[in-house]
């Protein structure tokens, strides 16, 4: 009786400690989305910033609410209907609801913080001129069908699942997808004004801030973890004695290992091919290629050898820059954070290597085609799934007019028009129609440009600035 009990509360330890290791993992991952705002922020211009920032508010927001009421359930569905399997249509959504397990709403959370990330993808591709209504519409299908189809096929037990596609934390399935979708987006909406002229010839359009794109880089690198290697085994386990015994750690290693060589392999790839194609180190290829590396082994990172993490990480580190140059140069399409090249090629790559690296093919006894094929068909159906869905939303919103904004909206910048705001303010001149105190007039950061600097219109009684004074002097 005592060793009943004793193994019934050793059970529930077990399954707090690892609830509460999930739930860390979770937080972990969510707190990417400060790395995915900070990145975005830092590579448009600055009267885009808070419109940036908004849309990566608005995105956890909006699509986290929607996937909890429709997305996660219709995965279950997708599931069950494409992968053989029972379930039940009602019951996929009141087992969300009102579940009995106790931690039915922590798989849900976990999975969540998965759907929202390959949803803020998407706002980099288009930032600079797609209307606020547009990308919000299309963040709640995404939530609703177009990734929980996606999660239905593979984690739902659907039939790519079956086939044998693999993909352990969503190289594809989160963040390919995500690039796809955006590159589709970015193509329907098409480019910013004056990006590119009419021979064909691009002009750059730089971001406002390469300190917040590298912060936001290493916030993203750091939540990465969670993607990989907090998903690779949970602390403790039952043994079949009902012992507690340590998870799969040697998992964790290498997951740990391949995650933190894939990084470094990436940021060194795209520093080579930026050397070798221009002759210098672009601080932002650096970075993007840092991020690209990652998402190579996300697919692949407990299931390889390390000498292919360093390989794939190089690959998709090296890709980057001739994938963006190739979008931009020869597609012609306007993605302004570069999130096909980092997130769609470098996953397409990642999965499509695994066959290469795979520990079941190096002394596992598995075939070269077994592997490769379902990594191939796996691929080319969420290709093909993500590109048509995105597609008919954004098309359709353009038919409609509501794609993007209009071209005196995109002069001004959509902080100003889309939000009403101004992100900095000092930048500015001073507020010739502003109030007059006794030091002179309110500059728009707050300070007081000095009455000595200032001429009075006698007439309409407005203080206005001296033609002769420069901005900088304010």
């Amino acid at each position: 009786m005592l060793n009943a009990a004793l193994q019934s509360d050793l059970s529930a330890v077990v399954q707090g400690v690892n609830l509460v290791w999930v739930l860390t993992v979770t937080f972990l991952i969510f707190f990417m989305h400060a790395g995915f705002a900070m990145l975005e922020a830092g590579q448009v211009r600055s009267k885009n910033v808070a419109n940036q920032l908004t849309k990566n508010l608005l995105t956890w927001s909006v699509g986290v609410v929607v996937y909890f009421l429709v997305g996660a359930a219709i995965s279950t569905i997708v599931g069950g209907a494409t992968g053989g399997g029972s379930y039940s249509f009602v019951g996929a959504f009141t087992d969300l609801y009102a579940p009995d397990a106790v931690n039915a709403w922590v798989d849900w959370l976990f999975g969540a913080v998965f759907a929202m990330t390959a949803a803020t993808i998407v706002s980099g591709a288009v930032a600079g001129r797609a209307k606020l209504r547009a990308y919000v519409g299309y963040t709640i299908l995404l939530a609703a069908v177009i990734y929980p189809v996606v999660v239905g096929f593979t984690w739902g037990g659907g039939f790519l699942d079956a086939l044998g596609f693999y993909d352990f934390a969503g190289g594809v399935i989160v963040h390919a997808m995500g690039g796809i979708a955006g590159l589709t987006a970015a193509w329907v909406i098409g480019p910013r004004m004056n990006r590119f002229n009419d021979d064909g010839s691009v002009n750059v359009i730089p971001g406002h801030s390469m300190t917040f794109a590298v912060l936001g880089t290493l916030v993203l690198a750091f939540g990465w973890y969670g993607f990989n290697v907090g998903t690779s085994a949970t602390p403790l386990a039952l043994s079949e004695s009902g012992e507690a015994v340590l998870g799969s750690f040697a998992t964790v290693g290498r997951a740990a290992l391949v995650t933190t060589l894939g990084m470094a392999a990436g940021a060194i790839g795209a520093a080579a091919m930026a050397t070798y194609r221009t002759g210098k180190v672009d601080t932002l290829y650096v970075a993007n290629g840092l991020l690209a590396g990652l998402v190579g082994v996300t697919s692949v990172t407990d299931v390889i050898v390390w000498p292919g993490a360093l390989a794939i990480g190089l690959l998709a580190g090296a890709q980057l820059p001739l994938v963006f140059e190739f979008v931009e140069k020869r597609l012609h399409i306007d993605d302004v954070c570069a999130v096909f090249p980092v997130h769609g090629s470098a996953g397409v790559l990642g999965a499509l290597a695994y066959p290469f690296f795979a520990t079941s093919v190096w002394g596992g006894g598995a075939s070269f085609v077994s592997v490769a094929v379902p990594q191939v068909v796996g691929v080319a159906v969420i290709a093909f799934w993500t590109f048509a869905a995105t597609a008919l939303v954004f098309g359709a919103f353009r038919a409609a007019g509501q794609a993007r904004v209009s071209e005196a909206h995109e002069l001004e910048g959509l902080d100003a028009t889309e939000h009403g705001v101004d992100t900095y303010p000092e930048f500015g001149g001073p507020d010739e129609a502003g109030a007059r105190v006794d030091g002179g007039v309110i500059r728009p950061d707050g300070g007081i440009a000095p009455r000595d600097t200032a001429s009075t219109d006698v007439d309409s009684d407005v203080e206005t600035t001296s033609s002769n004074e420069t901005e900088a002097d304010l």
